[in-house]
């Protein structure tokens, strides 16, 4: 709330265009970003596609064993596409090798009459994702937190099943719900802990969405206190502005080609970049509007982008 300081997350390096994922930058990024005192580490879900992303679970794993204080984030894994069974075995097991560090942030996918396409490698009915979303988060947070999970439900039926061992944090790791449809945001305020803002959403959009959530925890007798709200930025801090904006404009044909199709003026509206003053505008701006958490996704040059961060761009940042 107002005057709570901010806290920074940092991206980790995921996306690999220009050759094989060079897990050397993986590694010297997130080690790197740990010591300079950012609050958790990143990673976005894809399974199927065209895009050179590495899997969000088994990233996590591998950045669990080489850092040792910073929490582990999602934002967002797809759990319809997922069978909740494995993803919270492989969950638990995370907050396990992470010493207890994960969120989980998950959401139920892109809109069926948007992008049916999507569902199809999973054998999923696109018509069924939110269904299938309720469904699973009551599975995982049961085999989670019981020693014996019993549910019979549209998709998937428990007689008698345990999971050992359960996660280190109790109740179980937080669950952060992202989306921005006003029943994705009341969603987040009753089956979740915490709500996330996604990249590709623009300040504007997500001043509005916070003020949703912030109604649904009043009408939900929520303390806000106890409820994280985060977004998550592009970023491009560069002294040669027309040089970042060129960048980005190129990276973003290649990784959202289909919202761009949509929205041409995407870099415009989501993204933070420029000289450092520009850059600690465009976060203040989203520090007002409602972030607790701000995570800057560079999309090259991650260590000497995390570098500039820290020492020229966060110092100015402003409690809203």
């Amino acid at each position: 709330m107002a005057g709570k300081p901010i806290k920074f997350g940092a991206a980790i390096p995921q996306v690999f265009f220009e050759g094989p994922p060079d897990m050397e930058l993986v590694r010297k990024s997130v080690q790197r970003a740990e010591e300079l005192g950012f609050d958790s580490l990143w990673t976005q879900d894809q399974v199927a596609g065209f895009v050179p992303l590495l899997e969000c679970l088994s990233l996590l794993c591998y950045v669990a064993a080489i850092t040792t204080k910073v929490r582990l984030g999602i934002s967002v894994i797809v759990t319809p596409v997922r069978n909740p069974v494995q993803l919270a075995k492989n969950i638990s097991t995370l907050d396990h090798l992470s010493g207890g560090r994960v969120i989980v942030g998950v959401g139920i996918g892109p809109h069926p009459d948007h992008t049916p396409e999507y569902y199809v490698p999973f054998g999923i009915e696109p018509k069924t994702r939110l269904k299938r979303f309720n469904e699973g988060l009551d599975i995982m947070k049961s085999l989670w937190t019981e020693p014996k999970t019993n549910i019979k439900g549209e998709f998937f039926t428990l007689d008698g099943v345990s999971m050992e061992p359960k996660p280190i944090q109790k109740p179980h790791p937080p669950i952060w719900i992202g989306g921005r449809h006003p029943d994705a945001l009341r969603r987040s305020v009753r089956r979740g802990d915490g709500f996330m803002g996604s990249g590709p959403t623009s300040t504007k959009d997500f001043a509005g969405h916070v003020a949703l959530v912030r109604q649904f925890l009043e009408e939900e007798g929520r303390d806000p206190a106890t409820f994280p709200i985060a977004k998550r930025c592009f970023f491009a801090v560069d002294d040669d502005e027309a040089r970042a904006k060129a960048r980005l404009d190129e990276w973003f044909a290649n990784r959202y080609p289909w919202i761009l199709a949509n929205r041409p003026n995407m870099v415009e509206e989501i993204c933070v970049w420029g000289k450092p003053e520009r850059c600690v505008e465009g976060i203040n701006a989203i520090v007002a509007a409602g972030a607790e958490l701000v995570v800057p996704n560079p999309l090259w040059d991650y260590s000497e982008q995390m570098e500039r961060l820290v020492e020229e761009i966060i110092p100015h940042v402003s409690p809203a």
